[in-house]
């Protein structure tokens, strides 16, 4: 503990707030970001200060709007997020089904927006969930479109599974990526859970990477791919358009 930075202690108590503890008081705070409560306390009443977080009427911490003011101005965050918005919306207009939009962060992938149907299949997922690449059909996208030695190691290490269907062979999994970038789409079946089905698409940035994933997930048991896959696919490519992409301007895997 004595080691550690002043940087990384700041930052382990931002991190001591995930989803499932998005309050905690003080004695949590010190407890789940491994320091004293002295400097717990101190750098607790530094970042309320700034705005990093909030302190309610019974004490307890929650983070603070300073955090959401900074975090959209991140361009993989907000700002793609309001640029892909519309098209999200008129996906969910066509389907009437969970609608979400994704991007990569190391060996996961993250949601920053998602659409929820009214009496859609049950997912789990909520903006900012995070699950393996493999598991999703917007992970298999990004994972797809990703550098080739990162694949490499992915597939190469353990992969978790969650139903009797996730893949978790390194040698099926290369076979379907190479499948998501012949086709342009990802379909996931029963990966998460026994009863969804999802269809995903790459959105492409101003030079043609793939920057992000959208997809629509529907109960397996209705799923009628044939019509998911052009709806997917339009959405994906009015998000590309809209920001910056043009035809002929992607990288390798193919156009969205």
């Amino acid at each position: 503990m004595t080691n550690r930075s002043a940087p990384d202690r700041l930052l382990s108590v931002l991190g001591a707030f995930d989803h499932e503890h998005p309050a905690l008081c003080l004695t949590d705070i010190s407890r789940r970001a491994g320091l004293t409560l002295t400097t717990a306390h101190r750098l607790v009443a530094a970042l309320t200060e700034w705005g990093a977080l909030e302190r309610d009427a019974s004490g307890v911490y929650h983070v603070g709007l300073r955090l959401w003011e900074v975090a959209a101005l991140a361009p993989r965050g907000l700002a793609l997020r309001q640029v892909a918005l519309p098209h999200l919306e008129d996906l969910y207009e066509a389907t009437h089904e969970n609608v979400q939009l994704a991007v990569r962060d190391a060996a996961e992938v993250v949601y920053i927006e998602w659409i929820s149907g009214r009496s859609a299949v049950g997912v789990h997922i909520r903006v900012g969930a995070r699950w393996p690449l493999h598991a999703t059909g917007v992970g298999l996208v990004l994972l797809a479109h990703g550098e080739a030695a990162f694949q490499e190691t992915y597939c190469s290490g353990p992969l978790a599974s969650f139903t009797p269907h996730t893949i978790t062979d390194g040698v099926r999994l290369r076979r379907e990526l190479a499948e998501v970038r012949r086709s342009g789409v990802a379909v996931s079946s029963r990966q998460v859970t026994e009863d969804a089905l999802s269809v995903a698409a790459p959105v492409r940035g101003p030079g043609g990477s793939v920057v992000a994933a959208v997809s629509v997930v529907v109960p397996r048991a209705d799923a009628q791919v044939p019509v998911l896959v052009p709806a997917v696919r339009l959405a994906a490519r009015g998000i590309s358009r809209a920001l910056g992409w043009q035809p002929g301007r992607e990288t390798a895997g193919g156009a969205p």
